[in-house]
């Protein structure tokens, strides 16, 4: 009995202490899993804080590429929107330097057709001058004959001029002279030389010389009364005036 309680008295505190090193290695095994846990919460925690970190920063780099390219697109706007103005601007000064060259082109086409039309108009005008006063100087030179012949005809006396009896030879050579007159004054009809300056015809500064005034109650005022020296126009020209007396008031 003696041994017994010996021995049960030597076993009572080994498992206690048994006990005891097994609820000390529970509890330590427990802390162990605890800071495991938390080092592993501590690791998920701040996992989770860089992902939410990183999250953020992509989203504020996504808004700022984003803002960036926004701003990009209207600046590129900006610049076609000028660059189209600019190019229309340029093409309407090109079109404005196109329309005054015309306008000077045009303008100098017509002064050019303008100078072509009066130089036709000048050439054409010298010539029908050439040809129609071609012959005023022969014509002028003539005058003088036609001028002799008609006093011849005014020397023979009225009653002479057709006495082919009394006078055959007067009356024949005034015939002659008056022939030779006639021809003479249609030859110059021909080449545009007409007489003018007739008694009784009305009194024409352009054509007529008045070399004196008379009164003569038997004609009309400002006619001419006597004629001194007859004139001639060539083709509308006067190339002499005639030499006249002038009817004027009593």
């Amino acid at each position: 009995l003696a041994r017994n309680l010996s021995n049960n008295a030597s076993c009572v505190p080994r498992r206690k202490v048994g006990l005891y090193c097994v609820n000390s290695a529970v509890t330590a095994r427990h802390r162990t899993q605890q800071t495991i846990l938390s080092a592993r919460y501590g690791q998920i925690f701040a996992r989770s804080m860089s992902d939410s970190t990183s999250r953020k920063t992509v989203e504020e780099d996504k808004e700022q590429a984003s803002s960036t390219n926004e701003e990009d697109k209207a600046e590129s706007e900006t610049e076609e929107t000028k660059n189209g103005s600019g190019e229309e601007s340029a093409e309407e000064s090109k079109e404005a330097q196109l329309e005054t060259q015309v306008k000077e082109l045009k303008d100098q086409l017509l002064r050019s057709l303008a100078e072509q039309e009066n130089t036709r108009r000048i050439a054409k005008r010298d010539v029908e001058a050439a040809r129609n006063f071609a012959v005023s100087s022969f014509a002028k030179s003539l005058l003088d004959t036609s001028d002799n012949l008609s006093r011849a005809l005014d020397a023979v006396p009225p009653e002479y001029r057709d006495d082919t009896e009394n006078h055959p030879v007067l009356a024949t050579l005034y015939e002659g002279i008056q022939m030779t007159d006639e021809n003479l004054t249609k030859a110059f009809g021909k080449n545009g030389l007409v007489k003018f300056g007739a008694v009784g015809e009305s009194f024409d500064p352009n054509k007529h010389d008045a070399l004196f005034e008379y009164p003569d109650e038997s004609k009309e005022v400002g006619t001419i009364g006597q004629v001194m020296k007859v004139g001639f126009a060539l083709n509308d020209r006067v190339i002499r005036p005639a030499e006249v007396g002038v009817v004027k008031k009593p």
